[in-house]
Parts: C-alpha cells; sequence; structure tokens
C-alpha cells in the first residue's frame, strides 16, 4: 500500500465572521414574495403581442416593433397587433392598447407598402396611446371599476 503525502502550508479552513453572515429575511418581505409583487414594479411591461397570421401581418408585426423599439424603448404600454386576412382584400390589421383599438388599416396584398404604413401606424398609435392615457387620469366614474388586468 502507497501513501501520498501532500507538501505545502497547512492552511486552517476560513470561518466566516459575524459580518460575513447573511441578512434575515424580514417577515414583510417573506409576505410580499407570498403576494408576487415584485419590489412594486410589473415586469410585463412594454411587450407587442404578435396575434397575426400570414407572411403579410408578421411584416407589419416585424416593421412595427423594431420601429416602436427604436422611438419609444422606455415606452410600459403593452399592445397587441391583430390581423384578420381576406383572400381577396388582403389583411386587415388592428393595433390594440388596453382592448381597445389605437390604429385600423387594411393592407393590400403587396408587400411593398408595408413598411410605409408601419410608419404611420406608429406615429398615430403613440398619439393614440397617449390621448387614451390622459382620458383614464382624468375621467374618473364611480359607476366604473377600475381596470381588473
Amino acid at each position: 500500500m502507497s501513501t501520498v503525502c501532500a507538501v505545502g502550508l497547512a492552511q486552517e479552513p476560513e470561518v466566516p465572521g459575524p459580518e460575513a453572515q447573511e441578512p434575515e429575511v424580514k417577515n414583510e418581505d417573506k409576505s410580499d414574495m407570498d403576494s408576487g409583487r415584485i419590489n412594486e414594479v410589473d415586469p410585463l411591461t412594454g411587450l407587442i403581442i404578435n396575434r397575426t397570421i400570414t407572411v403579410l401581418g408578421w411584416d407589419f408585426y416585424k416593421g412595427f416593433s423594431d420601429i416602436w423599439q427604436s422611438m419609444y424603448p422606455d415606452s410600459e404600454s403593452n399592445l397587441t397587433i391583430v390581423e384578420r386576412p381576406t383572400a381577396q382584400f388582403g389583411s386587415e390589421i388592428w393595433v390594440n392598447y388596453l382592448d381597445r383599438p389605437v390604429f385600423h388599416t387594411f393592407l393590400s396584398p403587396a408587400r411593398s407598402e408595408v413598411r410605409e404604413v408601419t410608419k404611420e401606424a406608429v406615429a398615430a398609435a403613440h398619439d393614440n396611446i397617449a390621448q387614451i392615457d390622459i382620458e383614464r387620469e382624468f375621467s374618473h366614474n364611480d359607476d366604473l371599476g377600475p381596470e381588473e388586468l
């Protein structure tokens, strides 16, 4: 039987001091974790949801989201782009904010005009979202409850 000897300085294992101990979690922090809140910040803001079906709708979504993200990178508005394709007339496109349409158009089957329409859509959607936010801020109705989503 052979034995292996290690030559070197013997070091004692490090024992953490009292300042290196982990801080205790307060009871109120535990209740926040149980409620599903993350520091009062909603992590799901600024989404653009794609509900398109065709290649034409995808082109519109891609162009819209690229322009929107470059012009308004700090936007907290959640938008949904919805398409209803028709064989005869192309596609009908809506951009919705809080389940309200902020832009609506018909796209012909020719994909060449999509880029120009997306630029118009971003400008119109941004203006309409600002108007909706102003209306929501200044119009309170006791008969209606707050938005549930």
